[in-house]
């Protein structure tokens, strides 16, 4: 087990903070500012907000590449004849660890608090995706998995960031320990390219069905404003509104609607915020399907610099040409999982877990055996 020196312990305290108290269940009242003001803005973003950039995005970015890059031509022919022997596989499927960070200029910004294993099927047009919770424990880096790719990419005290092969290949080897199965590709997107996209659709219309104010929605840039000496943080916070009917919503407003987590009554729960993001997502499908936005220059030139400036990956060009066409034919069938939580337990917080809220698998510290297996059972060999 790998004893980090004491200069990691800036990290370590900002992630503390940052931590959920309670799994699965929404923090009630005023929460501290400790918790929210950062808690929030870098939370908020779910399995299927990262469907969306890893099935949406890409197809824009090789579109608009042939353009720009000599190995687009190839990555067009593969996205047509489609040569699944070109690309990296086992057992007849492949599979891509995506990550979302929150990015900007702080210390957890390369902490991946979105992190989720897709599956992506060579031969039956299937796609599953199965969620890593951020606060897994790996005592091998004795640190949370959220953190793999920040280690992979700074290097440690025991290893150079040479020796890590950078923050992608890091956090694929690290997750591999708990799933159980290779993974052959990786891919990390700042979540800031959220509003991006929205924006370069041209907005979006979403069906809001029931209406809600949330009046602890943290406003970017206060999140240290001392507030004249206010001790509930007031000036810290805006009250947002969200009316029931059909309304079009430009990126900064389907931010609000998606992260919104402190609405009274039922729309404050997870349960909510997760159907609001289904909404999202298939509001900026519909958009982007339609041929004169399919087939608009100026939008695939948008949303190729997205890419650019949000998406870091390992896969290649060419194989994206492939994945590309099998993440299209797979996204009507498309299987999203937890890992049941009977597999996981919550130890007491303390020492051996730097203090931090952590999940570690319930046969013990670092015996991965039935969480490999429950993965192997839903995956394959």
């Amino acid at each position: 087990m790998l004893d980090h020196s004491t200069t990691h312990s800036r990290l370590r305290e900002r992630d503390a903070r940052n931590s959920e108290r309670i799994s699965f269940t929404q923090i009630e009242g005023r929460p501290e500012e400790s918790v929210v003001s950062r808690h929030q803005k870098r939370r908020g973003k779910t399995i299927l907000l990262m469907v969306l950039v890893l099935f949406l995005v890409p197809f824009f970015g090789v579109g608009f590449a042939a353009y720009k890059f000599p190995l687009a031509a190839k990555a067009v022919y593969n996205f047509i004849a489609s040569p699944v022997n070109q690309i990296a596989s086992n057992g007849g499927k492949t599979n891509i660890l995506v990550m979302g960070k929150s990015g900007g200029d702080h210390d957890g910004a390369d902490l991946t608090d979105t992190m989720i294993l897709v599956s992506v099927s060579l031969d039956r047009t299937e796609i599953k995706m199965i969620s890593i919770p951020r606060d897994i424990w790996v005592p091998e880096i004795r640190a949370k998995v959220n953190s793999a790719y920040y280690w992979g990419k700074k290097g440690t005290p025991y290893f150079t960031s040479q020796e890590t092969g950078g923050g992608i290949a890091f956090a694929k080897k690290i997750t591999e320990e708990i799933v159980g199965q290779p993974i052959q590709y990786g891919a990390i997107i700042d979540f800031s390219s959220f509003k991006d996209i929205i924006d370069a659709l041209g907005g979006i219309e979403v069906n809001v069905e029931n209406g809600f104010t949330d009046e602890l929605y943290p406003i970017e840039g206060r999140e240290n404003d001392t507030c004249e000496g206010d001790t509930t943080f007031t000036c810290r916070y805006e009250a947002i509104t969200f009316n029931p009917g059909v309304q079009t919503m430009n990126g900064e407003t389907a931010l609000k609607f998606v992260r919104s987590r402190h609405a009274e009554g039922t729309e404050g729960t997870d349960i909510a915020r997760e159907a609001r993001q289904q909404k999202i997502v298939e509001a900026i499908k519909e958009k982007i399907t339609q041929p004169k936005v399919l087939l608009n220059p100026k939008v695939d030139a948008a949303m190729f610099n997205i890419v650019k400036k949000y998406v870091e990956t390992d896969i290649d060009l060419p194989a994206s040409g492939i994945l590309i066409r099998l993440i299209l034919d797979g996204s009507k069938n498309i299987t999203q999982l937890l890992i049941p939580k009977d597999l996981l337990v919550n130890p007491p917080i303390g020492k051996t877990y730097d203090s931090l809220y952590v999940f570690i698998p319930k046969a013990g510290n670092g015996k991965w055996g039935e969480v490999n297996e429950w993965f192997t059972s839903i995956l394959g060999s």
